[in-house]
């Protein structure tokens, strides 16, 4: 399973369950919030790393990017940039 579906997976969890949606908000006070969010991730059984969520979200941009506006200087900034930690919190955020 590749990090995008696994956040997506993990996203679904935390939207049921109010203390894995605690836990995971509790990673952003860690003094490493990647590397909390990936360990309770795997806690969880969905393996996740650090370089491979990074990765991904990098990717990700990029491909937004070249889809928006021709992808040069102009493009919009999107919201949770190349970060897909960030990305996951705002659709956390974005549910009630």
């Amino acid at each position: 399973m590749e990090s995008g579906e696994i956040l997506m997976e993990l996203l679904a969890l935390a939207k049921k369950d109010p203390k894995i949606k605690e836990a995971f908000y509790a990673t952003k006070k860690d003094p490493h919030p990647l590397a909390a969010f990936c360990r309770l991730s795997t806690e969880l059984g969905y393996p996740l790393y650090e370089m491979d969520l990074l990765s991904a979200g990098e990717d990700y941009y990029a491909a937004m990017r070249r889809s928006t506006n021709g992808g040069g200087e102009n493009s919009p900034m999107l919201e949770g940039e190349d970060d897909y930690y960030e990305l996951f919190f705002s659709d956390l955020a974005s549910t009630v």
